[in-house]
């Protein structure tokens, strides 16, 4: 049944990516105490370009000049510019949020996919992704404060979900000519670039403890990037992609035990919704697909 070996092997590395991006998350959350979130983002995205530099090696000595020649150096910008723009928004509601809020509102990027397809790509909504929709926001209507008394960082944290949507589907429409390794390579790139220009005003030079947390958001980061790679190309998508939802159980674990913190009856409920809305994207192929893999972290 090697089949089925694939499919377990793939859930577990999906599940050891999520503790990973947790993992990260945490580090994020307590260097950001005393340094700005844009070196967390800085160091995030220059460990995502060291990761590629044995790659970039090996195509530079094999003499492969086309490999990094692109008819479509707009779209690799309009990625970079929106996954980094949701990597910073994030970021920040990390700093600024419960871990599980915020983990959670990262994973609103599937609701918005269909959405973002549909007006860009023109891409019809199927019926699991029109049922994703609303119980998605109505899910985040809960964890925002039914109230109606929305926290501005929870509606930053909330754009970063839908950023992140639109990376995704610029990525979508890249893989039709772009091969994957060109998309992350070109990201690695605008990613450091663009990410270097805050610290020009917002740089504060860490201590040695802090310099360690920053490291290990890069190490955190990258190995659940690679890790999460591995799993999808083991398995079907939809699949695994369940196993995605562990991040919320990882960061609620870490906020408990670092920052004493606690989920309400509003949050469960309503994270019940968005996880149950994720689940809906995925079976709607068109707009979930090995993509996924291409995330923003």
């Amino acid at each position: 049944m090697p089949e089925k070996q694939n499919i377990v092997i793939g859930a577990l590395l999906i599940t050891a990516s999520e503790f990973m991006f947790a993992s990260m998350g945490a580090t994020v959350k307590a260097v950001t105490i005393n340094l700005p979130h844009e070196m967390a983002v800085f160091m995030r995205n220059l460990f995502g370009l060291a990761a590629l530099s044995p790659f970039l090696l090996i195509q530079y000595k094999s003499g492969f000049p086309h490999f990094f020649k692109t008819e479509v150096l707009h779209l690799h910008f309009l990625r970079a510019v929106a996954g980094l723009s949701a990597m910073y928004c994030l970021f920040f509601a990390v700093a600024h949020l419960p871990l599980a809020e915020a983990s959670l509102l990262k994973m609103t990027a599937p609701i918005f996919l269909p959405i973002v397809a549909f007006i860009w790509l023109k891409e019809k909504c199927g019926p699991f992704a029109m049922l994703a929709i609303p119980i998605g926001f109505f899910g985040v209507i809960l964890v925002l404060q039914p109230n109606g008394d929305f926290n501005a960082s929870s509606m930053i944290g909330l754009l970063g979900g839908f950023l992140a949507a639109v990376a995704k589907v610029v990525v979508r429409k890249l893989g039709k000519t772009e091969p994957t390794t060109r998309t992350v390579f070109y990201f690695g790139i605008f990613g450091v670039l663009f990410s270097t220009i805050p610290l020009f005003w917002r740089w504060q030079m860490p201590t040695l403890s802090q310099w360690g947390l920053l490291i290990g958001i890069g190490i955190f980061g990258t190995c659940g990037q690679l890790l999460m790679s591995r799993g999808y190309a083991l398995a079907p998508t939809a699949a695994v992609a369940p196993f995605t939802n562990f991040m919320v159980i990882f960061s609620s674990a870490y906020g408990f035990i670092f920052w004493g913190e606690t989920l309400d009856l509003y949050f469960l409920v309503g994270a019940m919704f968005i996880v149950l809305a994720g689940l809906f994207a995925v079976q709607a192929d068109v707009f979930f697909t090995k993509v996924a893999a291409n995330s923003v972290d």
